[in-house]
């Protein structure tokens, strides 16, 4: 059975289920009205939640039966199992079509195990016999290669081997003889070379049954010059395609419109051209949304899917220096902010891994069509707001800007220059995806539940870990460490992580700001410890004061605060607490700033005030808002306190690398394999060792970058931008060239978004890298890029914040709050415009900060 019959099963057996269970809460009322009509509605959506989770067990099944059994040297396509990687791309490809229910000529494929010497085997050749009979008498097959390497997303391989056509079943030995050649041919060794790629030598090679063409054509599923997720664009020849895939012949442009087809091209095509562009987005989502280069045909009035490989110049990883760049899969929307607070540098292949790897194993995924949510870009994080965009907007006719304003406490304001693109969805899109984000969303629901023995249990449970990796001493026993125990670790602490974010106090936030303003918004938004209990985000400062004032020990703070820093997702990143003299210099710093005591009193004062108004001017609607208040405050609360043991979980993973490294006798080029490559050197498989140089040099190409820019649309490339000396620091996008930098109305303002109310005066003191915060003196405004847990230390020490990236619910704006120091957030570029002694007056209602006077640079 296909993937479309296992779909239509599962949707049959959820919709019986349905069914039975509504007639059973019929039943169960005595058919009275209206108590029947919503029993039956209850009743039947909680049959065909049950009957979809019970349908998944039966298609997995039947799945399963449609694969011949592993170890044959030749398959039909529609039996060859997934997991045959010697049947070379091409194979593997048409296979998942054929068994994804897509119109595909019938066909088998020998593998290199058929051959020896070049000749096959008497057993094969006796089996082709046998499967010749199959088809009709006089079927003429097309021969062709099928390389590993062949019809991947880095190489296609696209007219290095030979293909024969219109070839009779007496002929298919001399056939395949000239495939198999073809391997050693001059242009496949020298496209193998310019594409880094191996297994040129090990081919399989396809028979398939001949479709006589009256047209032909190619596909791309995504615009393969501009990236444009909703254009397709092809071409069309009379006859066959051969001559149009070689590039003898260009053929008859067209395209067609995602997600509604609307044609344009040439008139014969344009009856077929709503059925071509539903297979073709069909055969996109068999791929999981990676974007195809479709090779089809008509032939009395049928499409014919004839082959798909991904569209290379489309493909956003680099296998063998580990580079990835999501931007270029697609025009979407991409934003730094939030993201890039706990991740400000370009991270190493091991910490971009293991995110990925935790995804692809059971962790949590809101992928639309294969995209996530987040995404990497010049080695650091950024939220894919296209993806978000889409699933918040669903099939909705809202406008996407609109959509959008519910997501703009987490991502910040988006200019207007900036296009909001869509990820394309049809209607069976968005019911397939349906049952997965709900299940998403129950899992989050438990995962919330469980917080608190989360929260308990973790620090202790760290530990233990720590100690198992501290033990091992061979790689075997920490593979199966990882395999027993740290995988499952890792995947509670995201999970946890990701199921307490919420968007209670942004949507409050937003709304109070309608109502109430910026200032009374900021006032009543400023008391989150006070309401709930002490933030996270406080800790680092609140601590070190409770230190030097004796009421808190050294080893508690350690253990409390230890792990947490200026770069704590990265793997490579040394923790606080494995620098023996770290505390001590904490400890001086914090003596210099302001009393954060007073400071905390001072801002409960204002938030009392705030309240009290509200109260004085309408009493119902000030009590409804204390109690969302508490409720956002507790929410906060909560994110941040998983957050924290999540960082406390991630360190467990850098102990477990770094001993990974000194077992294998890597070191700390440890942090420059992938979670898989780490892996397989642990069970002895270490061909990717010899990559590290390689990948240590990329690393330091991207670590020698400028930040990039908080928002990007479309294929970004990051050393094209950094050398350009116009380039912009606030966005990007593709293919337009915006006005500089310097390019303002009024030069002497700079806008953001109100992190926190107050004005106030003063020099600037930009700190362009965390290492230099020693230089920052009390009372100066900090100016920098972005901040994070790591850099609440010397808030106290501020008298105003003012950062290039950030949004009402980021660490800057939040910390600034609770501590009242005047900050404006996501400026975009401050730091491009602002110097060390620069005079400002910082306005952080109206997120403006002004220019009074500059320094001279000589």
């Amino acid at each position: 059975m296909t993937d479309r019959g296992l779909k239509v099963l599962a949707v049959v057996v959820a919709n019986l289920a349905a069914g039975v269970a509504g007639l059973g809460g019929v039943a169960a009322t005595g058919f009275r009205l209206p108590w029947s009509i919503l029993a039956a509605v209850l009743a039947g959506t909680l049959g065909w939640i049950l009957g979809s989770l019970l349908a998944r067990p039966l298609v997995d099944w039947l799945r399963g039966r449609r694969y011949a059994a592993p170890g044959r040297p030749a398959y039909r396509l529609r039996e060859l199992p997934p997991t045959q990687a010697s049947a070379g791309g091409k194979a593997r490809s048409l296979a998942a079509l054929i068994q994804g229910g897509h119109p595909v000529p019938p066909g088998l494929v020998l593998l290199p195990a058929s051959f020896v010497d070049d000749r096959l085997t008497v057993e094969v050749e006796q089996w082709l016999q046998r499967e010749l009979k199959a088809f009709p008498e006089g079927q003429l097959f097309a021969v062709r290669s099928s390389a590993l390497a062949e019809d991947s997303a880095s190489a296609s391989f696209a007219g290095a081997y030979e293909s024969v056509l219109d070839v009779p079943s007496v002929r298919l030995a001399k056939a395949i003889d000239h495939v198999r050649e073809s391997r050693k041919a001059e242009r496949v060794q020298a496209y193998a070379a310019a594409a880094a790629a191996t297994g040129t030598g090990a081919v399989a090679v396809v028979i398939q049954a001949m479709v006589p063409a009256e047209l032909a054509g190619v596909l791309f599923t995504v615009h393969p010059i501009t990236r444009d997720l909703n254009t397709m664009l092809g071409n069309v020849v009379t006859g066959l395609g051969e001559a149009l895939v070689s590039g003898e012949d260009t053929g008859a442009e067209f395209t067609l419109a995602r997600p509604d087809a609307t044609f344009t091209g040439p008139a014969t095509l344009r009856p077929m051209a709503k059925r071509l562009h539903d297979a073709a987005h069909l055969v996109e989502g068999t791929f999981d949304g990676v974007p195809q280069d479709i090779e089809w045909a008509i032939a009395g009035g049928k499409l014919w899917i004839l082959q798909s490989r991904p569209i290379t110049t489309l493909n956003p990883a680099n296998p063998r220096t580990a580079e990835r760049n999501d931007s270029v899969g697609g025009n979407c929307l991409w934003s730094a902010t939030n993201l890039s607070e706990a991740n400000p540098l370009p991270q190493t292949p091991l910490t971009i891994s293991f995110m990925t790897y935790l995804q692809a194993n059971g962790g949590p995924s809101m992928a639309i069509r294969g995209r996530e949510m987040a995404g990497y870009i010049g080695g650091r994080p950024y939220a894919n707001l296209s993806v978000q965009i889409t699933a918040r907007r669903g099939r909705s006719k809202v406008d996407p800007r609109v959509a959008y304003r519910r997501l703009a406490g987490w991502w910040g304001e988006l200019p207007e220059q900036v296009p909001v693109t869509l990820i394309p969805m049809s209607k069976a899109d968005w019911q397939e995806a349906g049952l997965p984000l709900l299940g998403s969303l129950v899992k989050m629901v438990r995962y919330r539940r469980g917080l608190d023995a989360y929260l308990r249990e973790n620090p202790g449970r760290c530990a233990d870990l720590s100690a198992g990796i501290a033990a091992a001493t061979s790689p075997g026993e920490l593979a199966a460490l990882w395999r027993n125990h740290l995988l499952a670790q890792g995947l509670l602490a995201f999970w946890t992580a990701v199921a307490t974010g919420s968007e209670g106090p942004a949507m409050l936030e937003a709304e109070l700001r309608a109502e109430l303003g910026a200032e009374d918004t900021a006032a009543l938004m400023s008391n989150l410890s006070g309401l709930a209990g002490q933030l996270e985000s406080l800790g680092p400062s609140v601590g070190l004061q409770e230190v030097l004032a004796g009421r808190l020990s050294r080893e508690d703070y350690t253990a409390r605060v230890g792990h947490r820093g200026v770069n704590e997702i990265e793997l490579a990143w040394p923790r606080p607490a494995e620098d023996p003299g770290w505390l001590d210099a904490a400890l001086v710093a914090a003596a210099s700033g302001s009393d954060l005591a007073e400071l905390r009193a001072r801002q409960a004062t204002v938030f009392t005030e705030a309240l009290g108004r509200l109260r004085t001017a309408n009493p119902r609607r000030a009590a409804k808002v204390e109690r969302r208040l508490r409720k956002a405050a507790g929410q906060a609360a909560a994110r941040e306190a998983a957050r924290s043991e999540s960082v406390r979980s991630t360190w467990v993973m850098r102990r477990f690398a770094l001993r990974a490294g000194d077992l294998l006798g890597i070191g700390e080029q440890v942090f420059f394999l992938t979670v898989p490559e780490l892996l397989a050197a642990l069970d002895g498989r270490r061909d990717a060792l010899e990559l590290l140089d390689l990948r240590q040099q990329t690393s330091r190409r991207y670590r020698a970058l400028p930040p990039l820019p908080g928002v990007i649309y479309g294929a970004f490339d990051p050393f094209t931008w950094a050398a350009d000396p116009d380039r912009r620091t606030d966005y990007w996008v593709a293919g337009v060239v915006a006005p500089t930098a310097s390019a303002h109305d009024d030069a002497a303002l700079i806008h953001g978004c109100a992190g926190a109310v107050g004005q106030v005066e003063g020099v600037v003191r930009r700190l362009d890298d965390f290492d230099q915060a020693g230089e920052l003196q009390p009372g100066e405004i900090l100016v920098t890029h972005l901040t994070n847990i790591g850099w609440t230390p010397l808030f106290p020490r501020a008298a105003a914040v003012v950062t290039d990236l950030g949004a009402p619910l980021s660490h800057a704006a939040i910390v600034a709050r609770e501590l009242g120091i005047p900050a404006v957030v996501g400026c975009g570029d401050a730091t491009a415009r602002l110097r060390t002694g620069d005079r400002v007056v910082v306005d952080g209602a109206r997120g403006e900060v002004r220019i009074l006077s500059s320094v001279q640079v000589s």
